[in-house]
């Protein structure tokens, strides 16, 4: 291979592997598609190559959307709600500019993506998030393109009927994730009241290796209750003196990790709007913060 094809593809490296968390959900998963990547990449003849970025693009949903069809099935015995991995992530200064990009790597986004076909999150995800012609798509999934254009506005609508209301001011994010955290850290009922939005809904993610709620929480009330319990009680046998709490960003947006005996036993993100959270989405299996404890980071 050529020195030229392995810069090429380590130059579209962040590019393939964006698209594949996206369509796929896990770390571990996108990692993998990047790797099957490489190998068709270092093996194939590609004379006719003109635009690598596409070519590889194609290579990445291709891999997925094999690999996405495979997923669909375990996650039907999965126990308790899926949420996606959490992932760290850095913003440019200008994400004011790129709401939509950091919007698409939401975990709240994610689940949305969860409830499209797998060929409407290719089109979804190549063309919406990162701008692909619906030529380049046509090319991508060997459809034609009156095909994916149908594709791509059925995606649309259906994002656009059940996306989360999504709050660009980043200040507002931020204050309101500290008074959440002090009323929950302080035990502060009153104080988690009135910063959950009255249909709140927390949804935890233990896939059963994990203390975690089986089913989605709704109501200020009672999702009150519930986290006051999680930061009141020991976990996994970790007494509550033992955790410490920190802010940083997940998933394009602010979140939490807390920490036990110098390990990640939890990490979460909060969907806010109008100076409310609307949505908690909890992660404690810990097959989902191996990412997190490592390290792994996503640009945006």
């Amino acid at each position: 291979m050529a020195v030229g094809d392995a810069e090429a593809f380590v130059a579209h490296r962040d590019l393939m592997f964006a698209v594949a968390y996206r369509m796929l959900g896990t770390v571990a998963d996108a990692e993998d598609v990047v790797q099957d990547a490489w190998l068709r990449w270092s093996a194939a003849p590609r004379d006719d190559v003109t635009e690598p970025r596409s070519y590889l693009a194609r290579t990445v949903t291709n891999i997925a959307l094999n690999r996405l069809r495979a997923a669909r099935a375990r996650r039907e015995s999965y126990v308790g709600p899926w949420l996606p991995e959490l992932l760290l992530t850095r913003t440019d200064p200008d994400i004011e500019e790129r709401a939509e990009v950091a919007e698409s790597v939401s975990v709240a986004m994610l689940v949305v993506l969860e409830s499209l076909t797998p060929e409407e999150r290719a089109v979804f995800v190549l063309r919406e998030v990162f701008g692909f012609t619906h030529a380049e798509i046509a090319a991508a999934l060997d459809r034609s393109e009156p095909a994916v254009r149908q594709l791509a506005h059925r995606a649309r609508e259906h994002v656009q009927a059940r996306r989360p209301r999504f709050e660009v001011d980043r200040e507002q994010q931020r204050e309101v994730t500290a008074r959440f955290l002090a009323a929950a850290v302080g035990g502060d009922l009153n104080g988690l009241l009135a910063v959950l939005a009255p249909d709140v809904t927390l949804t935890a993610d233990g896939g059963g290796k994990a203390r975690a709620p089986k089913r989605t929480i709704t109501g200020a009330d009672r999702v009150a209750r519930v986290v006051g319990r999680f930061s009141g009680s020991s976990y996994q046998d970790i007494a509550p003196v033992e955790m410490s709490v920190e802010v940083v960003e997940i998933n394009g947006g602010p979140g939490v990790i807390v920490l036990g005996r110098d390990q990640i036993i939890a990490a979460g993100t909060f969907t806010v709007a109008d100076g409310r959270i609307t949505a908690i989405q909890l992660v404690t299996n810990p097959d989902k913060l191996n990412a997190i404890s490592a390290g792994r980071t996503l640009a945006l």
